[in-house]
């Protein structure tokens, strides 16, 4: 089964850029799911969290590539937990905000207690290095945008070849028969 947050289903909802999440949806799965993907479309990377443990495997959090599909995420789990079985589910919450806004909007603290309630304090210091990798890739893709690296402009900009050729144009459409500039300055004494 794979789970889907999108639209809340109450009106207990928090609005940043017009996107709209049901936070308490949001925070009731990470507080009940054991295999989570919060993902973050911008970034292309995913925040896969994955609470089930056994004698030698403990929790995992890991920024990973964001996946396609939902069975090539089922697929990379299953690659990166060899001995665990495929997860019944997962659920999967697309996260159109800002990474701060997690923290900002309690659901951050949600996720690091499930980590500490493993009893692993090396998976609760993984948690925190995970946001600040989240933090550093949005920081770098806002740079990006700002520069434009890797982005192309919705309207084109004029260029010195398109400046040149208008002035040319200009050009010509001088007649020899009209005045010119030469008229304009023609001295009234004269």
């Amino acid at each position: 089964m794979l789970s889907w947050i999108d639209e809340p289903a109450d009106e207990e909802m928090h609005l940043d850029s017009d996107y709209r999440i049901d936070v308490s949806e949001v925070i009731r799965n990470i507080d009940g799911a054991e295999v989570i993907a919060l993902y973050f479309p911008l970034l292309r990377k995913t925040l896969l969290m994955d609470l089930r443990t056994n004698e030698i495997d403990g929790a995992m959090i890991r920024v990973v590539p964001m996946a396609n599909t939902p069975e090539e995420r089922f697929q990379s789990l299953v690659k990166m937990r060899p001995r665990f079985r495929k997860p019944d589910s997962i659920v999967i919450i697309p996260w159109p905000k800002y990474v701060a806004s997690i923290a900002d909007l309690g659901i951050w603290d949600h996720i690091v207690r499930r980590y500490a309630e493993t009893g692993s304090p090396s998976t609760v210091r993984e948690c925190e290095r995970c946001l600040r990798e989240l933090t550093k890739l949005e920081r770098d893709e806002i740079h990006r945008a700002i520069t434009g690296e890797n982005y192309e402009t919705m309207w084109g900009q004029r260029g010195v070849s398109e400046v040149e050729a208008l002035v040319s144009d200009d050009d010509e459409d001088f007649d020899e028969d009209d005045e010119g500039e030469d008229a304009l300055f023609e001295d009234d004494d004269a």
